[in-house]
């Protein structure tokens, strides 16, 4: 797949491109983290704990990582008008049944159905940016794809609270559920195909199977994984009721300092992604970004007796190394050829959002794990001790992370088969 200048398909018309698959990321991602501040309200209605709550949320990464290869091989060979606009509906109707769930099952069925569309979005507006705009724009404008979906990410903390508390959460997700019919038209009228014809010459299985075989895709897999694990697991569902139960804040306070972390992100990707395209290279990036996060995230943890000012500081700081995720897209698509670039996105995001299919029902386990049998209004309380045990999890990843960029070889900005440097 190839890209072509803004000027010769219209500059206007890329942009807007950019910006509602931009915008339809940001509402996955209201999406992702939406359950963070109904968790007391789905333990006490559904009358479960802490795994199978997590597991609840995690259906939405069942669905999102599972699709991610068919998705980027679908993107490959008929681009991402058709598949944006549908998935955007199946949006809705998730969204619909989550909202009218009597039981787990059902709202299981919901979060699944919610997941599969929004999966479209983040390879969708990779491949929008790989479509319509020259290579040395990637990383700048995927960063700033990513800082809309934290922008989502934000609102689905302390403004959803807010909503849940004022409305219920099943009128709240009702009304999630209607945008995505505005993005559905948005998406549809806005965006445009192009394909490679490269992408058809070869059957989907011999795609991915290229992709698959190459060493630096699982290193770049990896350090997704393991950026993304404690934004899915700690700011998108835990660390509400930790800040609640543990530090005796209100929700939306809780929310509001938890959407911190996004800020940081959203700030952190377009910043790193200019300075590596820029500079000319990931694995510095990488390294740094991913140590940085690890570090914050264990002191904002563990530091005993930190002022609320000093973790908030620490959150930021955490979400602006972790952001350098990005570049894990940007690496893996230089190491593959271009007319695999979807395919090449969507095996990344398997990994990426399979962080939260693995993180927050594990730290779930973890807290049922180690509870001690107290309830409080029909719903589990978990102690101080319980929570540092289940969270060590998610520092050690960054590292883990910290590792894999270390081991991944540098692109220097080239796509494999360029001439010059890798």
């Amino acid at each position: 797949m190839t890209s072509v200048s803004p000027s010769s398909a219209g500059r206007g018309r890329a942009l807007a491109a950019w910006l509602v698959a931009a915008l339809f990321f940001s509402y996955a991602f209201l999406q992702r983290v939406s359950p963070s501040v109904m968790v007391e309200e789905l333990m006490r209605d559904f009358a479960v704990g802490a795994a199978i709550l997590g597991n609840l949320s995690a259906f939405y990464f069942y669905a999102y990582a599972g699709l991610q290869i068919p998705v980027g091989l679908l993107m490959d060979r008929v681009g991402p008008r058709r598949l944006t606009t549908a998935a955007a509906l199946l949006c809705a109707v998730g969204s619909l049944v989550f909202a009218v769930a009597d039981s787990t099952a059902v709202a299981s069925l919901g979060r699944l159905l919610i997941g599969a569309g929004a999966a479209f979005s983040w390879v969708g507006v990779l491949t929008v940016i790989t479509q319509w705009f020259p290579p040395h724009r990637f990383a700048l404008l995927g960063g700033l794809a990513q800082a809309a979906g934290m922008a989502g990410a934000v609102l689905g903390q302390a403004p959803l609270a807010a909503a849940v508390s004022e409305v219920g959460w099943r009128a709240t997700v009702l009304v999630i559920g209607g945008a995505a019919v505005f993005f559905a038209v948005a998406l549809w009228l806005v965006i445009r195909d192009q394909r490679h014809a490269e992408s058809s010459a070869i059957g989907l299985g011999e795609g991915i199977r290229r992709v698959a075989a190459n060493r630096q895709t699982w290193l770049n897999a990896l350090f997704g994984l393991t950026m993304t694990g404690p934004m899915l697991a700690f700011a998108g569902l835990w660390g509400v009721p930790w800040l609640t139960t543990v530090h005796g804040m209100e929700r939306a306070p809780a929310a509001a300092t938890l959407s911190l972390m996004f800020v940081g992100w959203a700030f952190g990707a377009p910043l790193l992604g200019w300075l590596s395209d820029h500079w000319q290279r990931r694995r510095p990036v990488m390294v740094a970004g991913s140590a940085l996060a690890g570090v914050a995230l264990a002191l904002a943890l563990y530091l005993p007796g930190l002022p609320l000012i000093a973790f908030s500081a620490l959150i930021i700081i955490h979400g602006f190394g972790a952001s350098c995720m990005v570049l894990s897209f940007a690496a893996a698509r230089e190491h593959n050829p271009a007319f695999l670039s979807s395919s090449t996105y969507g095996f990344i995001n398997t990994a990426v959002i399979g962080s939260g299919a693995l993180f927050q029902p594990l730290v779930g386990l973890l807290l049922d794990l180690h509870w001690d049998g107290t309830l409080v209004a029909g719903a589990r309380h978990y102690s101080a001790g319980s929570y540092a045990l289940a969270f060590a999890i998610l520092p050690a990843g960054c590292m883990v992370g910290a590792l894999a960029a270390f081991c991944g070889r540098e692109t220097y900005a080239k796509q494999v088969g360029e001439t010059g440097r890798p």
